[in-house]
């Protein structure tokens, strides 16, 4: 696709502004090639320093990546708002999409009642001073996550989990620091560690959570933060054990220059316990967001953590946004309090459960491995990414390539199971058996 945009500059900087350029027509897309350093050197009339140098700075402002033989490409999800993306055309008519993470929207609480609700009780409109976490808000974030063995004498709000996490690796890391993810990991993190300019160490997850070797190696590399989802993660749905979070925490015990972030985003949908890593090492945060329980539009955290880190992140947020709105505080504390929507919530959860159990039986069933311990999502290793989502989509079925959520691991494909019926199982198992072994019969048993 870079052979249709003309690459441009005399500098390095010019260079890499026409680079971004491209990206945000859209003449350069996603995951498009760049040209080799010594081409564009040689088409431009400058040195191949000056082409590195922009290639550089692309890659430390997460709009390019390297890999290896695989040349220099625009990353899957670059930082840059375009007038158009290839990620946001349409799912053509027809096909289910399962690839976009999201809750059941059938499932999630109506906000109507709860918003008429907090109109007769909100005063008249306030100014800038004093604007923080509402002391009401506070106490009852406090007692759910002490609920769960969560220290949270020190918290804070921010406008959702990576909000939170973002402000978390700024407040404490610079430019070129390394930053120990899952591989696969979540997408988004992964660009945001990019965007940042940080360094991504891939830790490798198994059912239990990151495994301990893969910690202990990310240390060694240098690793001066460890991001960990406490279970439901995406997109494996592994769930931190009991087991291996008591063999980190001894792993990490007293790391004076680590920052341990926990992001557990299922919270009140997960159906397994949660085994905490908080306060493990002196420096850490856990992280849970509203998006998944009550409604992705709500976009608000809970970040609870060591007093001097929470500081950090109240501080720049109070100089940056200022605080998150106290009417979102306010809508979020009348969920909370309200027991049909805790009994709804729990529903939900139960719902996941089953659905996911069940493509997983399926499969099975199918002679395809796959894993989802957790979570609203299943990850299904394959041969060639590429043709199992072209096959599925021809069949009917969106899912997201794993190249999205992947630094070394091995290619798979994620199907988020929210939106499905007991009625889909069946059928979509066998699109997937069909997708990951092509030449196998036409129909499989069930």
């Amino acid at each position: 696709m870079a052979a249709h945009y003309q690459i441009t500059g005399a500098t390095s900087a010019a260079i890499s502004a026409s680079v971004e350029s491209g990206v945000r027509s859209g003449a350069l897309s996603p995951g498009a090639a760049l040209p080799a350093v010594r081409v564009l050197a040689a088409d431009l009339a400058v040195s191949p320093a000056t082409v590195a140098r922009a290639y550089q700075e692309l890659r430390q402002r997460g709009l390019v990546v390297t890999a290896g033989r695989h040349g220099t490409r625009v990353r899957p999800r670059p930082p840059v708002a375009g007038r158009r993306s290839a990620l946001l055309r349409p799912t053509p008519p027809g096909v289910r999409d399962l690839s976009l993470g999201q809750p059941d929207p059938r499932l999630l609480p109506p906000l109507g009642p709860h918003l008429a609700a907090l109109a007769a009780q909100v005063g008249p409109p306030t100014g800038y001073a004093g604007r923080t976490v509402l002391p009401a808000f506070a106490e009852a974030a406090r007692e759910r996550l002490a609920a769960d063995g969560v220290p949270a004498d020190d918290i804070t709000v921010t406008g959702g989990a990576l909000d939170g996490i973002e402000r978390l690796l700024a407040a404490h890391l610079r430019p070129g620091d390394a930053v120990a993810v899952e591989d696969p990991g979540w997408a988004n993190l992964l660009d945001l560690v990019a965007a940042l300019g940080l360094r991504p160490i891939g830790v490798p997850v198994d059912d239990e959570g990151p495994t301990e070797a893969g910690v202990a190696a990310a240390l060694t590399l240098g690793a001066r933060a460890l991001v960990v989802t406490s279970r439901a993660q995406n997109p494996t749905g592994a769930a931190l054990s009991a087991e291996r979070a008591g063999r980190l925490r001894t792993l990490l015990a007293g790391r004076e220059d680590l920052l341990v972030i926990e992001d557990d985003h299922a919270a009140e949908l997960a159906r397994v316990p949660l085994r905490p890593l908080a306060g493990a090492t002196p420096a850490w945060a856990f992280v849970r967001s509203v998006s998944k329980p009550f409604g992705p539009d709500l976009r608000l955290a809970v970040v609870a953590g060591d007093e001097a880190t929470v500081a950090r992140v109240a501080g720049r947020l109070r100089v940056g946004a200022g605080w998150v709105s106290t009417v979102l505080q306010r809508l979020v504390l009348t969920l909370w309090s309200d027991p049909a929507v805790a009994e709804r919530v729990r529903r939900a959860g139960e719902s996941y459960e089953r659905r996911r159990a069940g493509l997983l039986a399926e499969l099975a069933d199918r002679g395809v491995p796959a894993r989802g311990r957790s979570g609203i999502n299943v990850w299904v290793p394959v041969l060639d990414e590429t043709s199992v989502v072209t096959a599925l989509r021809d069949a009917g079925w969106a899912v997201a390539p794993g190249g999205l959520y992947r630094i070394g691991a091995e290619p798979a494909v994620r199907l988020t199971v929210s939106t499905l019926d007991d009625a889909d199982l069946a059928p979509l198992a066998d699109a997937v058996a069909r997708a990951v072994r092509p030449g196998a019969a036409a129909s499989f048993s069930t």
